[in-house]
């Protein structure tokens, strides 16, 4: 008996290995736009964009630390802190800015390790209340030291420079922070992929049954929350070289929330989710700043604009996209693929 083996036609079947996933073009559309976005966009609008790259940097961390840990952060803020005030530090002391801003995620992570311990233990709105207080202790203590500046801050930060190239111009800074965060999406995306990432994935999913099933759930919560501070510590020392300026003003509570904001926005444990969610409101704090310092509106309207659209979009989300913007619209879309008729 003979059997009849039916063979895709050789160019068909190099046209379906060649046909470039949707995932994938997606990112190179995005990695070119990012690219060509510090040259394109106008010199007033470039300071924006460095803005959202190093909130970004802070985003990626925290929604891995909610994502995966399950834990929320409302002190975030003060990580960012003590990776500017470091870098800012050891800059006017005479330390090279390079070495500085390599001091920052060291330093902001092993603070994280040292608080971590005892906040970790913690669930809930506890733990979050918690790392809010951790901030607002940081922010007092830093605000009453001389050798910080006290309320006035450190001024006169050095411009950082990495083998005799200096780092001055708009343009240099938003590549500085775009190579930044490439840097932790990488390591975002390896850890992720790796064997301790299919841990973080289970503690995710239950921590009961990742704690049974052998995932030290302590030490990977305590890991993430670390990393995250590093990441936070990476953006805060690289705004400190930005800015040339660092005082406690500079991380004030509500950004905290705007991070968090940034996470339940964009999604949860997604790096395309943080990346969208960072996006999204630093573009809208922008608009709420222009809107809240025309003339006739008191000092206080972009606060209490930043507040109010904070309350909005968390109430509107939590409704209607609870898990964001970026797993929502996978979601859909791979819904609307399934339900298309499948050609022969």
């Amino acid at each position: 008996m003979s059997v009849s083996v039916r063979k895709s036609p050789p160019a068909a079947a190099a046209a379906v290995r060649r046909r470039p996933a949707p995932g994938a073009l997606i990112a190179a559309a995005v990695a070119a736009a990012a690219l060509l976005a510090p040259v394109l966009l106008p010199e007033t609008q470039v300071s924006v964009y460095v803005l959202l790259l190093l909130a970004a940097i802070v985003v990626v961390g925290l929604s891995m630390l909610m994502g995966f840990a399950g834990q929320v952060s409302l002190g975030q803020a003060a990580f960012t802190m003590i990776g500017g005030y470091t870098a800012a530090l050891s800059a006017t002391h005479g330390v090279p800015t390079w070495l500085g801003l390599l001091l920052a995620p060291v330093v902001a992570a092993g603070c994280a390790a040292l608080v971590g311990g005892p906040l970790l233990r913690l669930r809930g709105h506890q733990l979050a209340f918690a790392t809010l207080a951790v901030q607002l202790i940081l922010l007092s203590l830093v605000g009453r030291q001389d050798w910080t500046g006290g309320d006035i801050g450190l001024q006169g930060v050095p411009r950082l420079q990495v083998a005799g190239y200096e780092f001055a111009g708009e343009i240099s800074y938003a590549y500085l922070a775009l190579g930044a965060l490439g840097l932790v999406v990488l390591v975002t995306r390896h850890i992720v992929a790796s064997r301790p990432g299919r841990g973080l994935r289970a503690l995710a999913t239950s921590e009961v049954a990742a704690a049974s099933s052998g995932v030290p759930v302590a030490a990977y919560k305590q890991a993430v929350f670390a990393l995250s501070a590093g990441f936070a510590g990476l953006a805060g020392g690289i705004y400190a070289f930005y800015i040339g300026y660092v005082a406690p003003g500079s991380f004030p509570v509500l950004l905290s929330f705007e991070y968090v904001v940034m996470v339940v926005v964009g999604g949860a444990g997604t790096i395309w989710g943080a990346l969208a969610g960072a996006t999204a409101i630093t573009l809208l704090l922008q608009l709420l700043n222009d809107i809240g310092t025309r003339e006739g509106m008191p000092a206080s309207a972009p606060t209490v604009l930043s507040y109010a659209v904070y309350g909005l979009l968390l109430i509107a989300v939590v409704l209607f996209l609870p898990k964001g913007l970026v797993p929502s619209a996978t979601a859909w879309w791979d819904r609307r693929r399934a339900s298309q008729p499948t050609e022969e």
